[in-house]
């Protein structure tokens, strides 16, 4: 990775404010008017995402790939849920993300428990070499590598707690992995 954790976390203070709850302004936070201005450049490239989901359909056979991405996070993410009926009663998921505001990504995995027709969060697991998910975990990574030439954030530096207000997480519990890339992993379409 060609970036430190401080020069991450300098990033990071670029995007998402530091004095208080941005929900509770009423005006827009300089903060938040930069993540704006940052996704309208970031959308204007929006092809070369579609083109790296695609050839992730093609890597990865037996999986139904999605996007995942929305535009309040910092990232593009997407999902690769394995095919197949019936579901299982747990089920993984594989979760790519390319964060916007540095060149770093993360792949990481959400275990969902499934009922006959609801679907409710298990688990989020960061470490993502579980045998269920191993596989396409390191093809997405290869993937994003190859894609946008970008480093894997290692989890030690994801873990980073980091003052700041990132969506609806506050301090003390929003770390540098809720401000690079989402502050809600297990929320997936």
């Amino acid at each position: 990775m060609s970036l430190s954790r401080e020069q991450l976390v300098s990033i990071a203070k670029s995007y998402w404010s530091s004095n208080d709850d941005p929900h509770s302004r009423q005006e827009i936070s300089p903060e938040a008017e930069r993540l704006h201005a940052r996704w309208e450049q970031e959308l204007q490239k929006i092809n070369r995402w579609w083109a790296f989901l695609e050839g992730l359909e093609k890597e990865l056979p037996g999986f139904s790939i999605g996007d995942a991405t929305a535009t309040p996070d910092a990232c593009f993410r997407c999902v690769a849920y394995p095919e197949g009926a019936p579901l299982p009663a747990l089920r993984w998921v594989v979760v790519g993300c390319v964060s916007i505001l540095a060149p770093v990504y993360t792949v990481y995995g959400v275990q969902f428990d499934h009922g006959e027709t609801t679907r409710s969060l298990r688990k989020v697991e960061f470490d993502p070499r579980r045998p269920e998910i191993r596989a396409p975990a390191e093809v997405i990574a290869r993937r994003i590598e190859a894609a946008f030439g970008f480093s894997a954030l290692p989890r030690e530096i994801a873990e980073t707690p980091v003052s700041l207000f990132v969506q609806w997480k506050q301090p003390p519990e929003t770390t540098l992995f809720h401000a690079l890339f989402t502050n809600e992993p297990g929320s997936l379409p």
